[in-house]
């Protein structure tokens, strides 16, 4: 070995010895990057969620190739951190805007509108439910004792037995140690229903505190749907929600309308009531049937007090009263255990509904009053289609924001004329049953969404959830889905895109045109011109969808 090879060989023992001698010395960490640290040109990806903050790290074209077109998106439930490859969102919207949105606020209005129609809520809530073992929880938080004067507050307001117990206690700390997160969400929501639900149960002379039954029944999610069939905000069953006057058809499903199925829920409970003298048995009654309560106090001896009979009752029901107490407890002690809700972008008297006067579907409402198509559905969660039908002797109503009525009222009858001519050249969008030959095998690619490959086949995004048992909105790249198309596609569609023709120029030679603007839609230029429709403009510039660019000439006369 020659004398500088040894040399080199010298320096890197004593370098690698240097850093052993010094492991205990932690190495300088690379600061976290937020929001704040953007750099403008740079793409950046979640790296982890802390405490309820995003943290993010610069995404290189290296990241891209070696994950191969997938995004890694991490999500925090009830506390605990989560990572899956979805499908990033992508905004549905019929208009091109520019303008931009202040950042806060379009956040503020994403993570409400996610609380809004995700169902993870509602499963999460039915599995604790169901599962509950009552085993002592640790949480030092709260005291035993503090707990014990608490509930006897609580007791002293309510007409239910609120009696401490060790089975109660183990309940309200397990939602309080390992649900936080759903009951601050559980309370978002609650600003725009529990003031219905008030008025509703105040109407029936129930005690106003059974709100908080809705909580265990649906996770206050309207299109909530347990595996046995019931449906809306208070779970009502088929034959029971008929017996309650809530219509269910191929259009419209009453029990998920929020404030019919509260009055049906209220007259059932006033009912219960009459029937047991207890409201504790009531509720119970409420969730398994009278049947099976009385079955209970049979085989408990004759007792009547709920905790003597919940173990003759079934599974369910037995965590039923428990997780209501414990639901009730933390949303009215919310403040002593620092709870911060967030508001809803507006509150249930900030809404009005209109009487419809023909067929109309809730993309048309969208599109001529620029409310979003997610805010109407939710709404509106009645009508199964997002189509409000028009029956003779029926009173279906359109519920919009208070800013919104005002505008739809003073046009109907442009508005109903632009809904009549856009159903007129569709088929009509019956339910129909489909045979296993129509069926396709759809491939999803980088973008879509469920939304999107509904309307590519004419079908619902409820209907493709069913069809494929899934449980939640994710979609994964590469996934195949099973569909039953409504809309004739050929088969290349289901894995490559169509190839487009090209589009021969329009004329514009002796007619008046129009220079598509900022903010413009089809519907707001055909207003423009006196005598011109949607149509007209879609057969005079050849176009097949509502979509513009800025900037493009349009025909505006024969």
């Amino acid at each position: 070995m020659s004398i500088k090879n040894l040399f080199l060989f010298t320096a890197v023992v004593l370098m690698n010895m240097s850093a052993s001698s010094q492991g205990s010395i932690p190495k300088p960490t690379k600061k976290r990057i937020t929001e704040k640290d953007f750099v403008s040109g740079k793409t950046y990806a979640i790296d982890t969620i802390i405490g309820g903050i995003k943290y993010y790290k610069e995404y290189t074209e290296n990241q891209t190739k070696t994950k191969q077109s997938k995004t890694t998106q991490n999500k925090a439930i009830d506390g605990k951190l989560i990572t899956e490859k979805t499908i990033p969102a992508v905004k549905d919207t019929t208009k091109i805007k520019t303008l931009d949105d202040n950042e806060l606020a379009a956040k503020i209005d994403e993570k409400w509108l996610e609380e809004l129609y995700s169902n993870s809520l509602y499963d999460t809530i039915y599995k604790s439910v169901t599962e509950l073992d009552y085993k002592p929880v640790d949480y030092p938080e709260l005291s035993t004792d503090t707990l014990k004067a608490r509930l006897k507050r609580l007791n002293a307001r309510t007409p239910f037995n609120i009696e401490y117990n060790p089975s109660l206690e183990s309940v309200i700390k397990r939602y309080l140690k390992t649900r936080r997160t759903s009951m601050e969400r559980l309370m978002g929501l609650s600003h725009f229903y529990f003031p219905m639900f008030e008025e509703a149960l105040d109407k029936e002379d129930i005690p106003l505190e059974v709100k908080y039954l809705a909580i265990v029944e649906s996770a206050l999610k309207p299109r909530a749907r347990s595996r046995v069939g019931a449906t809306g905000l208070w779970q009502f069953m088929f034959g029971t929600g008929k017996e309650y006057d809530l219509d269910v058809s191929s259009y419209v499903d009453e029990r998920r309308d929020p404030i019919k199925s509260t009055e049906a829920a209220a007259k059932y409970l006033a009912r219960l009531y009459k029937i047991f003298g207890d409201w504790d048995l009531a509720l119970a009654s409420y969730n398994s049937g009278p049947g099976n309560v009385s079955k209970a106090i049979r085989r408990s001896g004759g007792y009547t007090n709920y905790w003597n009979i919940r173990q003759n009752l079934p599974r369910e029901t037995a965590g039923y009263l428990p997780a209501f107490l414990a639901a009730m407890y933390i949303f009215e002690f919310a403040d002593e255990h620092g709870f911060k809700p967030e508001r809803p972008k507006y509150q249930y008297v900030e809404t009005d509904t209109v009487r419809v006067k023909q067929m109309i579907t809730l993309d048309q409402v969208a599109e001529v009053t620029d409310v979003k198509i997610e805010e109407l559905q939710y709404l509106n969660p009645s009508y199964k289609l997002d189509i409000i039908p028009f029956i003779k002797d029926e009173n279906y109503t359109l519920r919009l924001p208070r800013y919104a009525i005002g505008s739809f009222v003073a046009n109907e009858d442009k508005i109903y004329a632009f809904a009549k001519a856009e159903l007129d050249k569709r088929e009509k969008p019956l339910p129909q049953f489909f045979e296993n030959d129509t069926k396709v095998r759809y491939r999803v690619r980088s973008g879509d969404y469920l939304g999107k490959i509904a309307r590519k086949y004419g079908v619902r995004v409820s209907s493709i959830k069913r069809w494929n048992g899934l449980r939640s909105n994710n979609l994964k790249i590469g996934q195949r889905l099973t569909i039953y198309p409504r809309n004739p596609v050929t088969k290349s569609s289901s894995s490559t895109p169509p190839k487009t023709k090209s589009k021969k120029p329009i004329s514009t030679t002796g007619k008046n045109t129009y220079k598509v603007k900022s903010g413009d839609s089809l519907w707001s230029i055909a207003q423009k011109f006196s005598g011109v429709s949607v149509q007209n403009l879609k057969d005079w510039n050849d176009i097949s969808s509502n979509k513009l660019k800025i900037g493009m000439t349009l025909v505006v006369s024969k």
